[in-house]
């Protein structure tokens, strides 16, 4: 028979890795709570403390490249750090106010024509926005795959 606590966590975790796609979901931070919730359950038995930790630094990894990586591939793409700034805070907005399609979108073209203001070199401000966009989607990928690793080392930790 499955422990309730047991099923609770796993579903936190997957839940953990759905929000990491779905906007407005805090993925990393259910996983956190998944993990959390079965160690208090247990009397701080399992997982092990070297485990809790690893798998909490995982999954606050993943929260920390949800909002650094679009603005980080922004200037990797050859933006300014003003532009990148801008960039961050306006993903951040736009998500709350728009979605994450329109973020997407909005971001991307902030990139494109604050670097082509910059510039005056629509090639420049292509190749910024193209860095923006992938490095959002980059980031999402990367997120799926470390609460996912959240998820699989909790499970291998106390099974």
């Amino acid at each position: 028979m499955v422990d309730l606590a047991f099923a609770l966590a796993v579903t936190l975790l997957i839940a953990g890795i759905i929000g990491s796609v779905v906007p407005m979901i805090p993925g990393p931070f259910l996983s956190i709570l998944g993990v959390v919730g079965y160690w208090w359950s247990t009397g701080y038995a399992e997982p092990s403390t070297l485990a809790l930790v690893g798998l909490i630094v995982v999954a606050l990894l993943a929260f920390v490249v949800e909002f650094v990586a679009s603005a980080l591939s922004a200037r990797a793409g050859g933006a300014s750090w003003r532009v990148t700034g801008i960039a961050g805070v306006a993903g951040v907005a736009l998500l709350f106010v728009t979605g994450p399609l329109l973020m997407i979108v909005g971001v991307s073209l902030l990139v494109f024509l604050l670097e082509l203001r910059r510039h005056d070199d629509v090639s420049r401000g292509v190749k910024a926005a193209t860095y923006t966009t992938i490095g959002i989607f980059g980031s999402s990928i990367a997120q799926v795959l470390l609460t996912f690793l959240v998820l699989l080392g909790f499970v291998l930790s106390v099974a």
